[in-house]
């Protein structure tokens, strides 16, 4: 587990633009058995590509999108290691993959973004690509 005070900006970074902390599994649970509509779950993580585009890419899709999710959430792999693992069991048959961005639809999984999907891409690229998958499944057109 890697201490509070090291990952509390790094959390901070998603909670301060709307993402839910969900740090316990019931939480989790919460959101994803009773979704009705699109929610957006981002599994944090402390590396460099969670940092460097991740983040920035989820945030940046966020921003820009006409078509958003209608919840935002995120998990902290690493930091709240039984959340993570109870949003783990709602991505499988996916492995573990931190960090890693889904979007759920009536609380089932439509699309996975994957760290091999993360690693080497810009923030513009993962944002390009969250606003063409909010395209897809996202209901709500914002103004």
């Amino acid at each position: 587990m890697y201490p509070e005070h090291l990952t509390r900006p790094m959390k901070e970074e998603l909670v301060n633009d709307g993402f839910k902390d969900l740090n316990t599994p019931e939480a989790v649970t919460e959101l994803l058995e009773n979704q009705k509509g699109t929610a957006l779950v981002v599994i944090n993580s402390v590396c460099g590509c969670a940092a460097g585009t991740a983040r920035p890419g989820a945030r940046l899709a966020v921003a820009n999108a006409k078509k958003k999710p209608g919840t935002l959430a995120t998990v902290f792999a690493g930091v709240d290691m039984e959340a993570t693992q109870k949003a783990r069991e709602y991505l499988l048959p996916y492995p573990p993959s931190s960090p890693s961005i889904a979007l759920f639809k009536d609380g089932e999984l439509v699309h996975f973004v994957e760290r091999h999907h993360i690693e080497g891409r810009s923030a513009e690229m993962i944002a390009q690509h969250l606003i063409a998958v909010f395209d897809e499944f996202c209901e709500t057109e914002v103004a």
